[in-house]
């Protein structure tokens, strides 16, 4: 199922979209990955939507990647008396401790002594998604007096955010290593860690999750943004998850900080998804608003590798239009002639290694002559990565042997997967893209492509071999040895 677009698109699972048939109709209106939340559902559920992705993926004989995002260290206050809820004014004082005594217009429990351990006199505490401001006076080691800023309705145990201190947390709490462990157990392709902090926290994840999944950080902390480039060093790929962030950071930081991140991310040939209220108000109206449609085209022009649909597709009233509107939009950018203009005028140039050359050289050759595509033999999703980081004008395809490289490819840019037979020379590699080539439609027999490989095969990230070839095999490699 050839997509026309460059772009992929995350579909978000849930109540909404459970069944088989719904997240088939999805695939076909142009979910590339789909999201599992465990923040919701129990392990039953995700397992039945794991096996439905997998019966969707057979019959649609497409690689289809599989991200199950973890939920994180969630900070929450806790109850109140009376009927739970209660009216903070600007100006007056609140104290959160660790009293699990039901709590009043003066006071509720923060069951975290972490919190109050990095805690600092002139800290900000945010609750309810920023709803409520408040600011910390005085502190100790079970409590934090407060005043507060901005005023609202504080309710039973809404969720706290402290942007400005870097808490003594562990990424993953308990929660989170059993629905790791569940997860690879069950393959899924892509980890998302929620809350990151620093380059440990992924590392802990990796060492988990033991190769059976690539580890994917959401950026949604200030501390993630300014420790970012020693986290994307240790990740796999990035989540720019705007609604924490937004929260955490004033709305006017957000927009600025996806650009570099995501420019960051193309820097370093790996993929970005740009998540959260991309369109949001489909959640319950068939069309988007002319600023979310605003919002999603910024994320493409920028050249991200992923768009993202949370709520919209998991527990909206109209899932399916919200995954074509995503792909309707994708395909209206990408065929903008001021799209290509912004893609190569932000191509940052890397040629720093034989790899970096080979890959640019394709670009380069691919955007100068008549070649229709652009085909890597990669076990490791190694040499796609790097082609899809030139962002070219025509399409790549990634050939491999290896199911669970096709699949986690099938987030990166312009990548279309295909599963091939195991080589061991470069003729066969070249055999068997021509072979693709035409057969996905990307090529007649009398076009050319560009093959890239590394060679010896199966060595990751020794991608060193470049060959222009044409389709009609009789010619190629004619005399060669064997």
């Amino acid at each position: 199922m050839r997509r026309h677009r460059n772009v992929k698109v995350v579909a978000t699972l849930g109540p909404a979209s459970s069944t088989k048939e719904m997240i088939r109709a999805l695939h076909q209106a142009g979910a590339d990955v789909f999201r599992l939340n465990m923040s919701h559902g129990t392990h039953e559920d995700v397992a039945a939507r794991h096996r439905a992705i997998r019966e969707v993926e057979a019959e649609a004989e497409q690689p289809i990647a599989i991200l199950a995002d973890l939920q994180g260290p969630k900070l929450r206050v806790g109850a109140f008396g009376g009927e739970g809820a209660f009216d903070l004014e600007a100006g007056q004082a609140f104290r959160l401790d660790l009293d699990p005594a039901p709590g009043d217009a003066t006071r509720v429990q923060l069951p975290h002594e972490e919190i109050f351990a990095a805690l600092h006199p002139g800290s900000s505490l945010l609750v309810n998604d920023g709803k409520i401001r408040l600011r910390v006076e005085r502190c100790g080691p079970d409590f934090a007096d407060c005043t507060v800023v901005v005023g609202g309705t504080i309710s039973n145990r809404k969720g706290v955010n402290v942007p400005d201190v870097v808490l003594p947390l562990a990424a993953l709490s308990e929660k989170d290593r059993r629905d790791l462990e569940f997860v690879c157990e069950l393959g899924v392709d892509w980890l998302a860690l929620s809350f990151v902090q620093r380059a440990a926290d992924v590392e802990e994840a990796r060492g988990l999750a033991r190769g059976r999944a690539a580890i994917l950080s959401k950026i949604e902390k200030p501390a993630a943004v300014n420790a970012f480039d020693e986290i994307l060093l240790a990740s796999d790929g990035i989540m720019v998850a705007r609604g924490d962030l937004g929260v955490e950071l004033p709305v006017q930081a957000v927009p600025p900080i996806q650009k570099r991140l995501i420019r960051k991310c193309r820097a370093a040939g790996k993929p970005v998804i740009v998540a959260t209220q991309m369109l949001e108000s489909m959640i319950e109206a068939p069309i988007p608003t002319r600023a979310e449609v605003s919002d999603v085209a910024h994320a493409i022009y920028e050249g991200s590798d992923a768009i993202m649909l949370s709520a919209e597709s998991a527990s909206g009233k109209y899932p399916i239009e919200a995954v074509r509107t995503m792909d309707d939009v994708a395909r209206e950018v990408e065929s903008d002639p001021t799209y290509r203009q912004i893609i190569e005028a932000s191509r940052l140039v890397q040629r720093k290694t034989v790899a970096d050359g080979i890959v640019a050289a394709a670009r380069e050759i691919a955007e100068s002559t008549d070649v229709k595509a652009i085909a890597c033999f990669s076990e490791s999703g190694t040499t796609a990565l790097l082609v899809a980081r030139e962002r070219p004008r025509v399409p790549i395809i990634a050939l491999t042997s290896l199911e669970g490289t096709a699949r986690r490819l099938s987030l990166s840019w312009g990548v279309d997967c295909v599963i091939a037979e195991p080589v061991d020379r470069f003729k066969h590699a070249v055999l068997a893209a021509i072979h693709a080539a035409v057969q996905q439609g990307y090529a007649e027999p009398s076009d050319r492509i560009v093959v890239t490989a590394g060679v010896p095969f199966n060595t990751p990230g020794s991608t060193n071999i470049l060959r222009v070839a044409p389709c009609q095999e009789r010619l190629i490699y004619e005399g060669e040895p064997e």
